[in-house]
């Protein structure tokens, strides 16, 4: 049977000197809230678009995979559609009800770094 084609795939954000914090990121999770967030990115990749819970729209071009990790904690990936392919822009560990006005400006400076 032939594999679905990933509808947007997912690239990591490279800043100017080469570095991918997202991916730098990811590779300090446990083992199972990396494959937890990984799932929830291939469900973004192969359903685009996608709803509640999963993704979620923050305006200005932004969206978020939401995860609930089994190590009962919730991640975010902030990321934008760009040129047909979805640009992990930030993760992080969410402890408030409200996205961080810091994560979301960061958020935004690596996007206009990305247009």
């Amino acid at each position: 049977m032939a594999k679905k084609p990933k509808k947007i795939p997912a690239f990591f954000y490279q800043s100017g000197s080469g570095a991918e914090p997202v991916r730098d990121w990811l590779k300090g999770l446990d083992d199972e809230d990396k494959q937890t967030i990984g799932e929830d990115i291939a469900t973004v990749e192969f359903s685009w678009p996608v709803g509640m819970p999963t993704c979620r729209s923050l305006g200005g071009g932004l969206w978020e995979v939401r995860s609930s990790l089994p190590s009962k904690r919730e991640a975010r990936i902030i990321f934008a559609v760009n040129e047909e392919r979805m640009v992990l822009l930030h993760g992080f560990i969410k402890k408030t009800q409200k996205t961080p006005k810091g994560d979301l400006d960061l958020a935004k400076k690596r996007l206009k770094e990305i247009e």
